[in-house]
């Protein structure tokens, strides 16, 4: 299973979509301490749809509680300021993506001690960040890629839609 994590998230709506995107992908989410807003926001429940209810996801107090509960995790880290693109990168079956808050990203001093598993999603122009909940979906699906998509639909089959019946 592969695991998203947002360090200090500050929008509910990015977070209720990525927990919808987790919950397409397989993955699991951790959200580390202070959020922005309350889990239980309508905001946040409301991008989620109907889906919060199957997110298999942990809250942690701060990003020390997230170290101590998940020893040894490989952790990667989604910057800007990365030298790795993230489609180089190679994305262990249990791995953890970290994705910082909204408006500042992941902390240096946090980047600095993990720069070798830092990872960016290359951009054009002066463009200072993709959404991240857009963030997400594309390093997210690129880690289920390189595993075959294993456990996710890809058969594409067509559903036929019935009216009043009828085929």
């Amino acid at each position: 299973m592969l695991n998203i994590v947002l360090l200090e998230p500050e929008i509910p709506a990015n977070t209720g979509n990525i927990g919808r995107t987790c919950v397409a992908a397989g993955a699991k989410l951790h959200l580390i301490e202070p959020m922005g807003f309350r889990i239980t926001e309508k905001q946040v429940k409301r991008a989620g749809l109907d889906y919060w209810d199957k997110l298999d996801y942990t809250i942690y107090d701060n990003y020390e509680d997230f170290l101590q509960k998940n020893p040894g995790a490989k952790i990667y880290m989604a910057t800007t300021k990365a030298r790795t693109v993230y489609s180089d990168a190679s994305f262990e079956e249990d791995c953890y993506i970290m994705f910082g808050k909204e408006s500042a990203g992941i902390p240096e001093e946090i980047l600095v001690d993990n720069e070798e598993n830092a990872i960016r999603i290359p951009m054009f122009g002066d463009i200072r960040s993709l959404n991240l909940g857009n963030s997400v979906a594309i390093v997210l699906y690129e880690a289920l890629r390189q595993h075959g998509f294993a456990d996710l639909n890809t058969k594409g089959e067509l559903h036929r839609l019935t009216w009043n019946g009828e085929k």
